[in-house]
């Protein structure tokens, strides 16, 4: 591709909303893993009482196995959602960009 190209492509405003609503999705996606993640870092390393409990009576499972089952499980659907948003929505943008930047 050309310059000229990359700069049509660039200057479209269909673009330049895609870049903004890709870039929104995966800063919010990537703070709700990390406020998650640290979260939990947080309570191991001030409460850790807390997540040695067990999930009943008898228990050999503590409350800290699922959740941190949970903070993982949570990373993939929201990897996942954000792979669907960028098939579902972003793919379609991205070509009529390119279809509009080839005329």
């Amino acid at each position: 591709m050309s310059t000229s190209i990359y700069k049509r492509i660039r200057s479209n405003p269909k673009f330049q909303a895609l870049v903004s609503r890709r870039t929104r999705l995966g800063l919010i996606l990537s703070a709700i893993v990390l406020v998650a993640y640290y979260g939990f870092m947080m309570v191991v390393a001030f409460n850790p009482a807390l997540l040695h409990k067990p999930l009943s009576e008898g228990s050999v499972l503590t409350v800290g196995a699922p959740i941190g089952a949970a903070i993982i499980i949570v990373s993939w659907l929201l990897t996942g959602l954000y792979v669907w948003r960028a098939n579902a929505d972003f793919d379609k943008i991205n070509e009529e960009v390119l279809k509009e930047a080839g005329q």
